[in-house]
């Protein structure tokens, strides 16, 4: 079996649904040998921020000299970058392998395990094969029935921001999500929490309470930052200075949970020097996580952020680091996302609009999305792919002496990137 070979194995439409439970993963975990039983996790679930999450705490952990592997969804352009250690995705070598390995196990169950469940069992073979040293596994969905889950306690688990996300299949309101994510935690964990508020917060404590769980939440309030620009953000948590490559104030409150995940880890036994945090904040990369692709005349941003909170705080960096610009957006959405409250959000910040349709099955077509935004009584153009986009959208904030930034989905900014010649 070759790398093309696995991937059209693993994608086959015949079980690409999602399934909820986690007997199907823990019988194909069992037949490979149980390899998740050689490892230890930082586990991290919630709607909001946890792929930063899992970016900064790997970051820091390749620093504290640990190899550290790293399992990530969705992916940008390349199925590879779900599975990493120390930053270096898995060759295609090894996915063929690794596939052709789980193939029969999988073909003999009489339940056949999905697309994802498939890919939690591959990356944990190779962590265990590849000896890790620690692995930060970022949950796909939810968190109770999440393949993830098969795990056995982690060292660490992390909850980041809740919010209304993938409703049909987890829950229509914030109390029922944050249960679901609350599945993560076992008896005797050790969890970090965003701080939440109202109902999601007694709910997670309860969870807590219910299973001997110490819980950690950060307080926001000691977040001081010291200074903010395109090029990165200094801040200060607890008395302690940081210089964080991530932008937007969101990502300072994402970096207080990493830093009391840190502590966590260190009351666990792990050695996590304070230079080691440092240069773990410093020098992470999170691609299309308000990235600035292209620092020229038309500044470029592009942001995957595909929910209402997302859309928030795209708002708020916006206008945080383009205050006094002309703004052109570009996006393309999912049509079972919160797409009209997003628009809403979005639309009264930015003088023009270009609408595409992503590469999903489950997209909107940009010509509804179009007309959402026409409401607006602004420019509004429909591309018929996301390069002539991009080209489209640089071009009119070429003629306003504006910026670009591209939103709404994940599955339009891997090629968003690519025009600009990034991976």
């Amino acid at each position: 079996m070759d790398y093309t070979q696995a991937l059209e194995y693993i994608n086959g439409v015949s079980w690409r649904s999602s399934k909820l439970g986690l007997e199907r993963v823990n019988e194909l975990l069992s037949s490979l040998g149980n390899p998740q039983s050689e490892l230890r996790f930082v586990h991290v679930a919630g709607t909001n921020g946890k792929g930063s999450i899992c970016a900064m705490l790997a970051s820091i952990l390749k620093k504290a000299g640990l190899k550290t592997g790293l399992f990530i969804s969705p992916y940008l352009r390349s199925f590879n970058e779900r599975m990493q250690i120390n930053g270096k995705m898995i060759e295609d070598s090894e996915v063929a392998a690794l596939v052709e390995e789980i193939k029969p196990a999988a073909d003999a169950m009489d339940d056949h395990p999905t697309e994802f469940e498939m890919m939690t069992a591959a990356a944990l073979l190779w962590f265990s094969r590849q000896h890790c040293d620690i692995v930060v596994l970022e949950v796909g969905l939810g968190g109770r029935y999440d393949a993830t889950n098969a795990i056995p306690c982690p060292d660490c688990c992390v909850i980041a921001n809740i919010g209304l996300d993938h409703t049909a299949i987890l829950g229509d309101s914030l109390e029922q999500i944050a249960y679901e994510k609350a599945g993560i935690i076992k008896d005797g964990a050790a969890v970090v929490l965003y701080q939440q508020y109202g109902e999601t917060m007694e709910i997670i404590r309860e969870v807590c309470y219910e299973r001997g769980a110490e819980l950690t939440v950060p307080d926001f309030d000691d977040i001081v930052p010291e200074f903010d620009s395109r090029d990165g953000q200094v801040f200060s948590y607890k008395g302690e200075a940081y210089a964080l490559s991530l932008l937007g104030a969101h990502q300072l409150r994402n970096a207080a949970v990493v830093l009391e995940a840190v502590e966590v880890l260190r009351s666990q036994g792990w050695s996590i020097e304070h230079e080691a945090v440092e240069a773990g904040l410093y020098s992470v990369s999170w691609p299309a996580r308000f990235e600035i692709v292209h620092a020229d005349e038309p500044w470029f941003v592009v942001d995957g952020g595909h929910n209402p909170q997302c859309a928030a705080a795209l708002a708020e960096s916006i206008e945080q680091y383009f205050p006094d610009c002309r703004r052109v957006l570009l996006m393309g959405v999912l049509k079972d996302k919160d797409y009209r409250r997003i628009v809403d959000i979005l639309a009264p910040l930015f003088d023009a609009y270009v609408c595409v349709t992503p590469d999903n099955e489950r997209a909107l077509d940009a010509s509804e999305l179009a007309g959402l935004f026409k409401e607006y009584g602004k420019e509004v153009q429909v591309c018929g792919s996301i390069h002539e986009g991009v080209d489209t959208a640089r071009d009119i904030a070429l003629e306003l002496d504006g910026m670009v930034c591209a939103c709404g989905s994940l599955y339009i900014c891997g090629e968003v990137r690519a025009c600009f010649g990034l991976k």
